[in-house]
């Protein structure tokens, strides 16, 4: 392990363009303990971020029961942040190079820990709300500016070993939440899912402070306040729309009609001023000419929907009909938990010598094949241990893609425009998991009516007398429908991740080998 933070070198693509020797960047590679203590800041800050998208989903219930908010309502709990998290996050390089990376990132932390404990203090759910959104806002930009501080802290050959401690971070966070989310509600209160995050913040920005170094001067330029509010208007409305469509039975609401018309034109409006519109765009969606780039993103969003998708589901699952206590189910996720840590590390060693869309490959297999059987074991009767076998399929898969697809994607691009393609892909992780708790919970609520119907229509008098069901056994029947309906609608769910997955494969094929990849370079 020491190894890997300041001698030997493991790593992929080095960038050599001439383009980016010229460039006015500073060389800010670090070694020894400075490089040791930078990344421990950056891993501290990366999982305080992922650990708020899955802490809160088994502290929701003990969220609505404390501050009187429904289950519709509390959901916000969780949407706030998204959006406001997504809004932030394309825009990180150019507020990078705006403020200049030290002072922007540190900023981000200390606004992200003191939010965080203004949700933790909150006793009215609007204000829990309001200090959700800011702490988005701050914590939006910790992912992609921690990917491009690893990537610049290690030497280019060393682009592997960066990613992989990047992976770490973002893989280990959305599974390490619900398993500690659980012990903290359990143990202590709803509060300290938020409150947790003040000794990381605290340590994270000490290192920042007195370690960090600036890779550019700030560079004075006009904000692109057209582009930020397109943008905020797209993904506003879009989560709006999949959050609250099928409550309000979509297209025949009229709030839910107009927002979706809203946020198509929000997109082409975005997309059309940030190509032709302006000489400074806040997104350069240029980049997404590049090959590796977009295949890139669709995979990580592809890669973000399995993560944090089943992250939703199973507790809800397992809470629910299960009846497990919200410790044991987040214990389940330590099961996937565990094949990520042994994994990664050897993953980043071997990229130097196998194609890291063969990984890619293998681990979309792994994760199609975990869901498929999860689906499969979803009944009343399920017990703890039976979610070993896929939870661990899905934690090899997961500890065998992130560091290839991230890898893949910065070793496409010159190194100027590696924190862009950064954030590209940290955008598309989170909203690929956004999105697929909407559209999961969706699923979950049309096929629970489905099954319902069936189910119920099956439970005729003729066929009940025929059992020798008496008739004062008809509302526990019921009851059992209801419940047997919930259990086949989550098996469905998980169902529809697995395909996620299985369609996924053949995009691989589309990333660059990295040979090509290094021609690329050398041609620049």
């Amino acid at each position: 392990m020491y190894s890997i933070f300041c001698g030997k070198q493991y790593g992929t693509v080095a960038d050599t363009s001439p383009s980016q020797q010229n460039a006015p960047r500073r060389d800010v590679t670090e070694t020894g303990l400075r490089r040791v203590l930078i990344v421990l800041g950056v891993m501290a800050a990366s999982l305080m971020q992922t650990l708020d998208t899955t802490i809160t989903n088994v502290a929701l219930p003990h969220i609505q029961g404390n501050l009187g908010a429904s289950q519709d309502e509390g959901t916000w709990v969780v949407t706030a942040y998204t959006i406001a998290a997504l809004t932030v996050i394309p825009i990180t390089p150019w507020l990078q190079d705006r403020f200049g990376r030290k002072l922007y990132y540190t900023i981000s932390i200390i606004g992200f820990t003191v939010f965080s404990m203004a949700c933790g203090s909150s006793t009215e759910f609007s204000t829990l709300v309001f200090s959700r959104v800011i702490q988005g806002i701050f914590g939006g930009g910790l992912l992609a500016t921690s990917q491009a501080i690893l990537r610049d802290t290690f030497p280019p050959e060393q682009l592997g070993i960066s990613q992989g401690i990047y992976a770490l971070g973002v893989i280990m966070g959305p599974a390490l939440g619900p398993p500690l989310g659980g012990i903290l509600v359990d143990q202590l209160s709803w509060n300290w899912c938020f409150d947790i995050n003040l000794i990381p913040g605290i340590i994270a920005t000490i290192i920042m402070i007195t370690m960090l170094r600036d890779p550019g001067d700030a560079v004075k330029s006009k904000i692109d306040g057209i582009g930020i509010a397109l943008f905020a208007g797209f993904v506003g409305t879009l989560q709006y729309v999949v959050t609250e469509g099928e409550q309000y039975d979509w297209f025949s609401n009229t709030s839910i009609l107009i927002s979706t018309i809203a946020c198509l034109l929000c997109l082409a409006s975005f997309v059309w001023y940030e190509l032709h519109g302006t000489e400074r765009p806040i997104v350069d969606l240029r980049l997404l000419g590049n090959r590796s780039v977009w295949a890139g993103c669709i995979l990580a969003c592809a890669l973000g929907a399995t993560n944090f998708g089943t992250s939703y589901v199973l507790p809800q699952y397992t809470q629910g009909p299960l009846n497990f206590t919200p410790t044991e189910s987040g214990q389940l996720f330590i099961l996937r938990v565990i094949p990520i840590l042994l994994l990664t590390i050897p993953v980043v060693r071997l990229l130097k010598k196998v194609d890291p869309r063969i990984f890619l490959g293998v681990g979309f297999t792994m994760l199609a094949i975990a869901n498929a059987i999860q689906s499969q074991v979803t009944t009343l009767e399920t017990s703890f241990w039976t979610f070993a076998l896929p939870l661990i399929l899905s934690g090899i898969g997961l500890g065998m893609m992130f560091t290839p697809l991230t890898t893949s994607v910065l070793g496409a691009v010159s190194q100027e425009d590696g924190p862009k393609a950064g954030a590209f892909t940290t955008l598309s992780v989170q909203l690929g998991g956004s999105l697929a708790i909407a559209v999961l919970s969706i699923v979950v609520d049309r096929r629970q009516s489905f099954h319902s119907t069936i189910l119920a229509s099956a439970a005729t008098p003729e066929h009940l007398s025929r059992l020798g069901i008496p008739f004062h056994k008809l509302a526990s029947i019921a009851e059992m429908i209801y419940t047997q309906s919930v259990i086949l609608s989550y098996a469905d769910a998980t169902a529809v991740v697995a395909a996620i997955c299985l369609f996924s494969i053949p995009l691989v094929l589309f990333l660059k080998k990295p040979r090509k990849m290094a021609a690329a370079h050398a041609s620049e």
